[in-house]
Parts: structure tokens; C-alpha cells; sequence
């Protein structure tokens, strides 16, 4: 078996093992992708498939040029290739808005949000919608082990341990009807595994960043992870296995019963009396 043989046949049993390992997927679960054409979401929409599950895939296109039309034609002809179905909503069909436009106006009215900020709050608004519509019973994101090291070190370094609480392979304290749970496969996947695989099997996938994503936090934290793994080459796998080892106790700390509301505006379930969803389209509609 030549070494790429081997490297397939280890990546996918990574996933095998970790959707066992924190029982992730039952055999009755219909699962929905939150895929965007890039490499993390692809590798384990393909994953899912050939073992088996019964999936189907959902892009949210948030319109920001030659960027996200690329992605949106690579999904569509890999699911095509795949016999996967794919759903697809566009901001714009949904909001009316592209999200470089929502940021504009938004900013414009004196509230300071990142694009990442907006858009992450706008697709998973979209994809917990769209998710219960469509009948899935669990949403799976292509969140990788960097992923969730970035977002320890984040919401730690901000004194966000409430944050750090919501995360895990299957993350969120609260349950509620109409919030779909979410899933994370490559929980244990490295992001540089996934690239290595992805490339190994051709899949029509754009690689590099959002062109809007240059002023994230998220990026200096992913920077000062990838240094400092230079001299020490365990550093995230480290931190996610603290994670793991404290996450009981995280969850216990701030487990509540309160049930969420349902928003005022759009009646979907929401922390607060409106949600952010709703908030940050109201500056959107807000006359000028």
C-alpha cells in the first residue's frame, strides 16, 4: 500500500473513530452539511457519504464576488460528481442584501462589527432554519481540530469561559425544538491533514482565506498557534486535550435550565428578547 493509501485509509478512520468516540451519529439521523467549497467541509461531506450516512448538503452564499462564486461552482460540481444533493440560499435571497453591503450599512449607522462577526451570525441563523425545513436531524460543520484550539484560545484570552463551555465535538449547553444540534467530525482532524487529503483526492476546492476575513481576531490567534508549533509541534492537540479534560466541569459550571426565548421579531429561538439575526437587520432596514 503506497504511503497516500495509507494516509487515506488512517484520515478516514480518524473520523470513523471520532464519530464513535463521542457518539456523534446514530443510524437514524439524517444529516445536513453546512458546506461552503472549501477544503474542511468538502473532505467531510465526502467522508460521511462513503461511510454510509445519509446526507445531504446545504451552502449558504453570502455573495462576495469571484471568492464565493468560485466556492458555489466547486460545491456544485462536487456534489454533482457525488450524487449528493445540494441545497443553496443566497444572503441575498434571504436577507437582500450581500454581506459586504450588510457590513457597509451597519458600520455606516455606528455599530462596529467584523465581517467575520456578521456573517457568522447571519449563516448559522440561515442554517438552523434551513436545517429543521429541510427534516435533517443534526447539522455537521467542517470545524477541524485547529478550529476548536483557535476558539479555546480565543474565548480564554478574552475571559470568555462561558464560551469555552459551548464547546466539544457536539457543542451548546442549551437544548431547545427548534435549535438543530450540531456535529463535529474532524473534531480530531488536523487543518493540515484535511488540506493533505483534500489534495490527495482532487476535490475541486479553492484554498486560502475570506478576502474578508484579514482583520479577524481569529487570525492572530491562528498565527500565534502555528509559531509557536514550530517548537512545539503538540501544541494544539495539547490544548484540545485540556479542553476535553475540563469540558465536564465547564459545562457543569454554567449548565442552566433556562429555556431560550423565541424571538420577538422572527419567533426563532434566541437568548434574548431579539436576536442578533434580527438586530442586525434592523440597521439593515433602518431607513438612511
Amino acid at each position: 500500500m503506497s504511503s497516500e493509501n495509507e494516509f487515506v485509509k488512517d484520515f478516514e478512520n480518524k473520523i470513523t473513530d471520532t464519530i464513535k468516540e463521542f457518539d456523534l451519529i446514530s443510524p437514524k439521523d439524517k444529516l445536513l452539511v453546512a458546506v461552503s467549497g472549501g477544503k474542511d467541509s468538502t473532505a467531510v461531506l465526502y467522508v460521511l457519504k462513503k461511510l454510509g450516512y445519509k446526507v445531504e448538503a446545504l451552502t449558504i452564499d453570502v455573495i462576495i464576488g469571484k471568492y464565493t462564486e468560485e466556492n458555489l461552482k466547486n460545491i456544485q460540481e462536487f456534489c454533482k460528481t457525488q450524487d449528493i444533493k445540494l441545497h443553496t440560499v443566497s444572503f441575498r435571497e434571504a436577507y437582500g442584501a450581500a454581506l459586504c453591503h450588510i457590513v457597509d450599512l451597519i458600520k455606516s449607522r455606528g455599530w462596529n462589527l467584523q465581517s467575520c462577526t456578521v456573517c457568522g451570525v447571519l449563516r448559522r441563523y440561515l442554517v438552523n432554519l434551513y436545517t429543521r425545513k429541510l427534516g435533517a436531524t443534526k447539522v455537521v460543520t467542517g470545524h477541524n481540530l485547529d478550529d476548536e484550539a483557535q476558539a479555546f484560545m480565543m474565548n480564554l484570552l478574552k475571559n470568555k469561559q462561558e464560551m469555552n463551555a459551548r464547546l466539544g465535538s457536539a457543542p451548546g449547553l442549551i437544548k431547545d425544538s427548534k435549535f438543530v444540534p450540531r456535529i463535529k467530525p474532524l473534531y480530531l482532524t488536523s487543518e493540515k491533514d484535511v488540506e493533505k487529503y483534500s489534495k490527495i483526492m482532487n476535490f475541486p476546492v479553492k484554498y486560502g482565506r475570506c478576502p474578508c476575513a484579514v482583520d479577524a481576531y481569529r487570525n492572530y490567534i491562528r498565527n500565534m498557534l502555528n509559531d509557536l508549533e514550530k517548537d512545539y509541534k503538540n501544541i494544539k492537540e495539547n490544548i484540545i486535550d485540556y479542553l476535553l479534560k475540563t469540558l465536564p466541569d465547564l459545562k457543569a459550571k454554567f449548565k442552566t435550565d433556562k429555556k431560550l426565548n423565541a424571538c420577538k421579531e422572527c419567533k426563532e429561538p434566541s437568548r434574548s428578547e431579539v436576536c442578533r439575526t434580527c438586530q442586525i437587520l434592523a440597521f439593515v432596514k433602518k431607513p438612511s
